[in-house]
């Protein structure tokens, strides 16, 4: 009999961080590995948030928070959303948790039962799935395709969703893939959603301050839903923070409270320093602090370049991301091709063949849902990203 329990047991190990730890262990081994796998800005915090974590532990910032978080804390994330995303919501309504990931498993632990089925579209960030599993639900994932920039339609959410169904898990920008939705797009979406007012929202924005063209909308912004709409962002990705651990969730009272009571019993309030840097990263308008808007310039010219790139290396089939730092491209053309040593069957084997022969990290599409791709990460140097190109080309010639 097994001593570790089922729910474990059943759990896959992250893919991304899988990759990670690979490619570090060849890095021990001396070879020059580049790390594409991991979704991680490369920049460091800005100045002014770490100033206000120094003077948050010369203040003695340093105790038990309140399992929500700190009142100024949860204050400056309703000013956020007014100001950035014009919706309105009280102190009460947030709740402040471990990074983003911490907010989604709390939101899904706190609505799913048993035999719950929850709306996936695929490809989807790769926790989501596990996350759906731990709380007993039934992913039911919707295929969003490369020729619909990823992007799930209206006519297949409606055909999705059935009397069982207690959630929606929708995340724009996206990872793996960058997209993004539009208003209207998203107005589609809650057309369908409007007929079933038993479905709840999750809207996953922890990637709302990178977006190249347009702007970002959140599902909340829809009368219609919000008061089944659970807002889920952090300080991971826009303001280069990821070390920092601190998400949150906008919520309906009720969802909101019960919450704050799976945290209180599992974690409690989150770090108290990250938490008073926090502070001051939201209650400054983004597009004044110029570290976001250098960071932003960076990842839109590594796209384009990686887009580039990309072109020159046959049977790499690649949409236009609008936002992230990540690009999905269709590999299946490579499948069934030899190198004389061994075949490559599917996505996973294509991304180990190149971590062993060209050195390169990425991620296979399985793990989000889609096999037929891999996931790039441009959160690296312009230099790093052009090393990998080539080196990936120069590895897929040997194929054939």
């Amino acid at each position: 009999m097994d001593i570790i329990a089922d729910r474990i047991l059943n759990l896959s190990e992250s893919e991304t961080l899988a990759m990670s730890r690979m490619s570090r262990e060849l890095a021990d081994k001396g070879h020059d590995v580049i790390n594409l796998s991991i979704g991680e800005p490369d920049f460091d915090t800005p100045e002014f948030i770490k100033e206000a974590a120094r003077e948050a532990m010369d203040q003695n910032y340093t105790h038990y928070t309140p399992v929500n978080g700190f009142a100024e804390l949860r204050k400056a994330i309703v000013q956020k959303l007014k100001r950035d995303n014009q919706l309105d919501y009280t102190e009460n309504q947030i709740v402040v948790s471990t990074g983003a990931k911490h907010s989604l498993a709390n939101a899904v632990l706190s609505l799913v039962n048993p035999g719950d089925e929850v709306v996936v579209p695929a490809p989807y960030w790769v926790s989501y799935r596990e996350i759906i599993k731990l709380a007993g639900g039934k992913p039911v994932y919707v295929e969003a395709t490369l020729e619909n920039d990823f992007k799930i339609k209206p006519e297949q959410l409606e055909e999705a969703i059935t009397s069982n169904t207690k959630l929606l898990m929708i995340n724009s920008p996206g990872n793996p893939t960058g997209s993004v939705y539009t208003k209207n797009e998203m107005s589609g979406l809650v057309e369908v959603l409007k007929k079933h007012p038993h479905v709840y929202i999750v809207s996953d924005e922890i990637y709302e301050h990178i977006i190249f063209d347009g702007t970002h909308y959140s599902f909340a912004e829809f009368s219609e839903i919000k008061d089944r709409t659970v807002v889920v962002n952090g300080v991971s990705k826009g303001f280069a923070m990821t070390g920092w651990r601190i998400g949150f969730i906008a919520a309906p009272g009720e969802i909101a409270s019960a919450c704050n009571k799976l945290q209180g019993q599992i974690t409690s309030g989150t770090n108290s320093i990250a938490q008073r840097a926090s502070i001051v990263a939201f209650e400054k308008d983004p597009g004044e602090i110029v570290e976001l808007r250098e960071m932003k310039k960076a990842f839109l010219q590594r796209r384009d370049l990686l887009l580039s790139l990309l072109k020159e290396i046959p049977g790499m089939k690649a949409n236009t991301p609008g936002g992230a730092f990540y690009v999905f491209p269709d590999v299946s053309d490579y499948f069934g091709k030899s190198d004389g040593k061994r075949t490559i069957q599917n996505a996973k084997e294509l991304c180990m063949f190149l971590l062993d022969t060209a050195h390169v990290a990425l991620v296979p599409g399985e793990a989000f849902g889609d096999p037929d791709c891999v996931r790039f990460s441009y959160a690296t140097s312009t230099d790093r990203i052009q090393q990998a190109a080539e080196r990936i080309k120069e590895a897929l010639k040997k194929l054939s």
